[in-house]
């Protein structure tokens, strides 16, 4: 075997060992470091001069039979396993990729697609717009890395994803010879550890950290390289779900590496506990009999509770007669504390969902619901006692892991998205990723439309039917996106009684997602979404709307962090396609909710005074936009908290000889 396959594959499961903790200092090299490579890889010249390679490779092979190309195919694939993807090997391999794609898909990847790819091979996080192409574009760095002797996990963030796509790409990499694999949910363990072993492999990302979990769980201290080098010696037969980590792809990497980092991922065994059981409907009858603003006051833009000492003294006096747990002051506190924050902190159809009699938690990032996904430290049954529902059994923890922790693991990864210039500094630091812009392939068309703020809800979802209206008479095609299901739902009874007809996309009928938002540039056709729609599916216009306008996007609520109000927004004026947005924002909205009363009077004061004043709305807009930072600030802490708690965890356990 040659030094480049060795370098890939040559452990029995291959992962990167050094998961230590960076000081604070080579954190900040990192993210210099990542910058600097972000602005030499952005170089258009730089990109210029390998695509150029390509192309000037592709005239050489352009004409060549099956047969001949078939040989091509076999030396470079000889050369990326002696060499690597070295940009002279890469470009001749990019060049058989692209020819082979022409003729068993109909698809020659565009210059565009060509440096989006490269950055990927390069270990860089590749920004194209929406509608660029990612699908195609992965599949020149997929095939080169799975050539060059890589197992290539290609990494998306649902089971529909990456299904249509592996689907799509299939007869391109049977082509160049390269096995393929499918993970989804419903497969059964000997399923899933026969598709993991192909060349390239489709998953998402919380099915594959669960089967690499599972895999510590059965193996243990085992494996350790030496661990598992005997134990293949003395043939005791490959039971791992997966053959290692070698280079994975990240479609929506910000929404994996970021918007997911705060979520650990817990595998766990159900154990009935009536004694618990007991003591959680105890303490939602305990929090309800607390005064807020007397014993308690909500904080975290209200979903979490902070007892003052008056309130501690009621709930050991509430407690008394109960004895047993509640014996426990730390206990008895933080167990009344999560209790708060079941009845005040969450809210039915924008937290969470009830289907068939199961609380379901909706991911307040996409907009969809998670079936597989629960809260711990008992806050789960909380919940269940809150809404009525059966209580599910107390989970003890088995395993347990980060996005941050788990991806850090991989030899090599990379990633793609339409949004990530906002966290670049963290991808720096974090992961070792630059942030390479790729120059879209067409000029943006898209035209913004002065933003407005109204003084209440009500107020605003007027003035969407109006514009909804307006939109419609000029033939355009109109998406409107809300923040929660219970927003979808307000707006969908306005448009009802204003005679506007409309498809509604939300948590609630997740299942017809892609359906959905595929018709929303057809003509006449109104579309209200959570966040869920920002993302996966195109939307193809109709040739009358697209002379009319293209479709026209609103965005009624900005969310915690700004890249995914660009994804909604970039549903519209794809691949040069005209479209229009506009904001619609009140001063009721969520970011708005438990911030200085103060300066909330004075907007509304102002707006109610002067609602067509240009510097009002700017104002309004300043203080919306200043809100959402701080929120992305609190986010950004809490996941630099959860690594650092993930480091402490594993040196605690270092002790005593376990890895995790």
């Amino acid at each position: 075997m040659n030094s480049y396959a060795l370098e890939v594959g040559g452990r029995p499961y291959p992962q990167r060992q050094n998961w230590t903790e960076s000081s604070w200092l080579d954190r900040q090299f990192e993210k210099l470091r990542t910058l600097a490579l972000s602005k030499l890889w952005s170089r258009r010249a730089h990109m210029a001069r390998f695509v150029a390679q390509v192309h000037k490779a592709y005239a050489t092979i352009e004409q060549l039979d099956d047969a001949q190309l078939k040989d091509a195919l076999v030396l470079v694939k000889k050369e990326l396993r002696r060499q690597g993807p070295v940009d002279a090997v890469a470009a001749r391999a990019f060049a058989l990729i692209r020819l082979y794609s022409k003729r068993t898909l109909g698809l020659a990847h565009f210059d565009s697609q060509i440096c989006g790819a490269y950055a990927l091979i390069r270990g860089t996080i590749a920004e194209m717009d929406t509608g660029e192409g990612k699908t195609l574009t992965a599949t020149l760095a997929v095939s080169t890395l799975a050539m060059a002797g890589n197992s290539v996990h290609v990494i998306t963030v649902n089971d529909y994803l990456a299904t249509r796509d592996l689907e799509k790409m299939l007869p391109l990499y049977h082509s160049l010879g390269l096995t393929t694999g499918l993970i989804i949910e419903k497969q059964k363990p000997e399923e899933k550890r026969k598709e993991y072993r192909a060349d390239v492999v489709y998953c998402t990302s919380k099915i594959l950290t669960f089967d690499y979990l599972r895999d510590r769980i059965d193996l243990g201290p085992r494996m350790k390289p030496l661990g598992m080098s005997f134990r293949e010696f003395m043939g005791n037969g490959d039971t791992t779900m997966l053959p290692g980590l070698q280079y994975a792809i990240i479609d929506e990497v910000d929404s994996v590496l970021i918007d997911e980092a705060r979520t650990p991922l817990i595998i766990s065994r159900e154990t009935r506990n009536n004694v618990l059981e007991q003591f959680y409907r105890q303490a939602m009858q305990i929090a309800k009999d607390l005064e807020t603003g007397v014993d308690y006051d909500l904080v975290e833009l209200g979903k979490a509770a902070r007892l003052n000492e008056l309130g501690k003294a009621k709930i050991e006096e509430l407690s008394a007669e109960y004895g047993g747990l509640w014996r426990g002051k730390l206990r008895r506190e933080e167990i009344v504390t999560r209790a708060l924050s079941a009845i005040y902190g969450f809210q039915r159809d924008v937290d969470y969902l009830i289907r068939d009699e199961k609380i379901m938690i909706i991911d307040e990032n996409t907009g969809r619901v998670m079936p597989d996904r629960s809260w711990e430290l008992g806050l789960q049954q909380l919940m269940e006692i809150k809404e009525g529902v059966p209580i599910s059994p107390e989970k003890e923890t088995m395993g347990k892991i980060s996005f941050q922790l788990f991806f850090r693991r991989y030899l090599n990864f990379s990633g793609m998205t339409g949004t990530c210039k906002e966290v670049a500094m963290e991808m720096g630091e974090v992961y070792g990723l630059p942030v390479v812009r790729i120059q879209p392939r067409l000029k943006n068309k898209r035209v913004y439309l002065p933003s407005r703020v109204y003084v209440t809800s009500e107020m605003r979802w007027l003035a969407v039917v109006d514009s909804v209206k307006a939109r419609l008479s000029r033939g355009q095609a109109v998406l409107v996106g809300t923040r929660s299901v219970k927003a979808s739902e307000e707006l969908s009874i306005h448009f009802l009684a204003a005679g506007v007809n409309h498809q509604v996309l939300n948590a609630k009928n997740d299942k017809e997602e892609s359906e959905l938002v595929a018709k929303a540039g057809e003509p006449d056709k109104v579309t209200i979404a959570t966040n869920m729609a920002g993302r996966g599916t195109d939307i193809h216009l109709s040739d009358g709307v697209r002379k009319a306008g293209g479709l026209h996007v609103i965005l009624t609520e900005r969310h915690d962090n700004k890249r995914v109000d660009r994804q909604l927004i970039g549903r519209c004026a794809r691949q040069g396609d005209p479209g229009t947005c506009e904001e619609m924002l009140s001063l009721e909205d969520e970011l708005f909710q438990g911030r200085s009363p103060l300066v909330v009077n004075m907007l509304r004061q102002l707006l109610h005074r002067f609602p067509e004043s240009r510097v009002s709305n700017q104002l309004a807009l300043w203080v919306c936009r200043f809100y959402q930072r701080s929120v992305e600030r609190q986010h950004r802490k809490i996941r630099a908290g959860m690594l650092s708690s993930d480091f402490q965890a594993r040196r605690s356990l270092s002790f005593s000889g376990q890895l995790e």
